[in-house]
């Protein structure tokens, strides 16, 4: 195939950035979009040009590092695959590519296609973790009697990468649905009982102080996540924390 890439440059976080036009041909529909990229930027070194900065790690879709924004949607055009998964296959001869970064105040540029996304870290250790025994006492959780159902639906939000794709998707750049994953892990479980009401009233308070919107209820979050988890968990993180207010 060959294409034409419409890509976000931005030299630093202070620059104001712009879109530029490159040609590259050859492109197998078997390559990753990643590997797609990955030629573009030898080509461009080989002309001693600066090459296209973007995250990226293990390209097994597990990371979340790979946080593109192709043509409107976040990860491209596939569904349930974050961008290192997705194939040139889906894109046709000829046609042209908009790459931008994920655009939000809480991930602000650091350069071209990479952005800052320390604000779901920064959330997580507000309250994303439980208090363990490590006296030498410890009880070995497969003794605490766990229902299935909601040992099910616990691994389901635990499989949140923290790609930063609902923010991306979402008209408010909410983080509802990711924070509502990192709650369900362990409101869902008897080990995250204890922590409960200062672990949502900390992790929403963070969320807020980080400049993230709130959620639209348009579902985009839910569409375009690469791990599929469900609004159910921002309904729970409501619960959770209308909960934990009334306690205080």
């Amino acid at each position: 195939m060959n294409l034409t890439l419409k890509i976000w440059r931005q030299k630093n976080a202070n620059d104001k950035g712009k879109m530029v036009d490159y040609q590259i041909g050859d492109i197998s529909g078997d390559m990753s979009f990643l590997e797609m990229l990955d030629l573009l930027n030898d080509q461009l070194i080989n002309k001693g040009e600066e090459p296209v900065a973007f995250d990226h790690d293990c390209r097994e879709g597990i990371c979340g590092m790979c946080s593109l924004y192709i043509n409107g949607e976040a990860h491209g055009p596939d569904r349930g695959v974050t961008t290192c998964q997705l194939h040139m296959r889906m894109f046709k001869d000829g046609e042209t590519i908009f790459i931008e970064p994920f655009r939000a105040k809480a991930f602000p540029v650091i350069k071209d296609l990479v952005v800052d996304r320390s604000a779901f870290d920064r959330i997580q250790h507000a309250g994303g973790f439980i208090s363990v025994n490590t006296s030498g006492n410890t009880i070995d959780a497969n003794t605490i009697p766990v229902n299935k159902h909601d040992a099910d639906d616990a691994f389901s939000a635990a499989t949140c990468i923290g790609c930063g794709a609902c923010v991306a998707s979402c008209k408010n750049s909410s983080a509802m649905l990711y924070l509502g994953a990192k709650i369900s892990q362990f409101a869902l479980l008897p080990q995250g009982k204890i922590e409960a009401t200062d672990r949502v009233l900390n992790m929403v308070k963070q969320m807020d102080e980080e400049g993230f919107g709130n959620c639209t209820n348009t579902g985009a979050c839910e569409v375009e996540c690469p791990k599929g988890i469900s609004l159910e968990n921002i309904a729970r993180l409501n619960r959770e924390y209308l909960s934990a207010t009334l306690k205080g």
